[in-house]
């Protein structure tokens, strides 16, 4: 794919146990030759777990894109006056992000870059990673699926036995999908059966 003279936005937000699936895909788009604009939620900038320190994925995700992190609901704001961003992905994207989305609520940086996104009628692609995709939160990813310019990483459930309402999105799809939705087109099949974790 080549991702020349394109802007992409990439937002990550706090299921920290996919965060090294995620780094290789950011990686690809630079390879491809975009410039990245990395946007993280409070739960990246602030918590540590042990998947590793947030000190250890910022610097990360600041050494692929050489480019300042946005971490202000303030210094998000501006990318929609600016139309900066020709397809902006939110990957991981967490439960608590998709029902605040689906829901119209703007408290974090990421969900600012969304809403910029969405004014300008511009591509957002969602790589959900939630354990109540199949619970509470189906409603609120149904009514994503059918919103304007909002397309899906391919998902399905990672642990069907252990965590029935699980679902989470195959991660290295992520540049497909982003690629697909500059073209106005959902990367298909959307629903898949995803790897079975012990």
């Amino acid at each position: 794919m080549d991702w020349h003279g394109k802007t992409v936005g990439y937002a990550i937000t706090g299921s920290h146990c996919t965060f090294a699936e995620v780094m290789p895909q950011i990686q690809r788009f630079m390879d491809g030759g975009a410039k990245v604009v990395p946007i993280v939620s409070a739960s990246v900038l602030n918590t540590d777990t042990r998947f590793g320190t947030s000190e250890n994925w910022l610097k990360q995700l600041k050494d692929i894109t050489g480019n300042d992190i946005i971490s202000t609901i303030v210094d998000a704001e501006p990318l929609g006056p600016s139309k900066l961003l020709d397809v902006l992905a939110i990957a991981p994207c967490t439960g608590n992000t998709t029902s605040k989305l689906a829901n119209a609520m703007t408290d974090s940086p990421v969900l600012m870059a969304a809403k910029s996104q969405m004014r300008n009628g511009r591509p957002l692609v969602l790589a959900i990673s939630t354990n109540d995709g199949l619970g509470l939160n189906a409603a609120n990813i149904a009514k994503l699926l059918v919103a304007k310019h909002i397309y899906f990483v391919p998902f399905g459930q990672d642990n069907p036995e252990g965590k029935p309402n699980s679902l989470v999105a195959r991660m290295e799809l992520i540049p497909e999908a982003c690629y697909a939705a500059l073209q106005g087109k959902q990367l298909q099949p959307m629903i898949i059966e995803r790897f079975h974790s012990a």
